[in-house]
């Protein structure tokens, strides 16, 4: 078989028809809850392979750069970059409506929603695509499937090894020639779906509402959440964490950002968590309970006692 065209037109693959946002990170390291982002550069294509847009941008991290020998981006280098949160609006808009493409792309994906939920945003991204993956259906005669490789395989140049616009460049060659193998195989592509995640780590914090009622104690087996009660949230949440407290306060609860002694209830859907709250319950005896069951006892909240001096609010419909 004849090697693919790294050519940009693809309007003749109706079936791989996107729109395409490749993008390349350089990290501190490989954790992305622990490291951090140091330079991001995306490039869209249309669903045609032309390109639409191109950013690219250096990142001032706040912490040890990592690996400087891999990726040479120094302390110095850095200083005066922007901060992630800086440019996020910008990324998001080239991101959104977009599927995204990298090559490994579970690892650029995973630093940016990290990144994106420390600015406390969420990463605008429905479905990703990974150039590796698709690789490994086209299967071509080569002796890995490094970026590098599959450049230099499909016709692609590439300039500058781990320079995040340079590599974003190329996967833009790597991506349109792949396609064109996937069509004349009548492959599938490898399309993951990213539904929106909340790392509690980096959720939101809503303010503090004071309470207007006396707590009335814990909540007892099979019985009902009363106005006053001491409520606290750990771990993932199917409902976004913000969301649960602010539906808590409506109706009367004491929600609260720590457990102890006093605590009614905590609301988590891993009894065996290992959190600071979750251990601090089981230590104190606190009732635990999973976010159903608190979200169905929300429907039924029993009217508590004012505070002295304190006219006691309506429960929320």
């Amino acid at each position: 078989m004849p090697l693919a065209s790294a050519a940009s037109d693809l309007s003749d693959l109706r079936d791989y028809a996107f729109e395409w946002a490749l993008v390349d990170v350089e990290t501190s390291g490989l954790v992305p809850r622990r490291d951090r982002v140091l330079s991001v550069a995306v490039v869209t294509l249309g669903a045609d392979g032309e390109q639409t847009g191109e950013f690219s941008t250096l990142l001032n991290p706040g912490c040890d750069p990592g690996p400087v020998h891999v990726h040479g981006l120094t302390a110095e280098r850095l200083r005066g970059a922007p901060a992630f949160e800086q440019v996020a609006g910008r990324i998001g808009a080239l991101l959104e409506g977009r599927v995204l493409v990298a090559h490994n792309a579970q690892f650029d994906y995973d630093f940016l929603a990290h990144e994106f939920a420390r600015a406390r945003l969420q990463l605008p991204v429905a479905r990703r695509l990974c150039t590796l993956a698709l690789n490994r259906r086209v299967d071509p005669p080569t002796d890995d499937l490094k970026l590098g490789t599959l450049a230099a395989h499909y016709g692609v140049p590439r300039l500058k090894a781990h320079d995040a616009l340079d590599d974003t460049r190329v996967l833009a060659g790597v991506l349109r020639a792949s396609l064109r193998e996937a069509a004349q195989l009548d492959l599938p592509l490898p399309l993951v779906a990213c539904p929106p995640r909340q790392d509690a780590q980096f959720a939101p914090k809503p303010p503090k509402t004071p309470c207007a009622f006396r707590n009335p104690g814990r909540l007892t087996a099979g019985g009902p959440l009363v106005q006053g009660m001491k409520v606290a949230v750990t771990g993932e949440t199917r409902t976004a964490r913000a969301d649960l407290v602010l539906r808590g306060v409506a109706a009367g609860l004491n929600m609260m950002g720590s457990v102890s002694g006093h605590t009614s209830a905590l609301v988590t859907n891993d009894a065996a968590a290992d959190s600071a709250k979750a251990r601090r319950a089981r230590a104190e005896g606190v009732p635990v309970i999973d976010e159903s069951a608190f979200l169905r006892l929300l429907g039924d909240v029993r009217p508590g006692t004012a505070h002295q001096g304190t006219a006691a609010p309506a429960p929320a419909p």
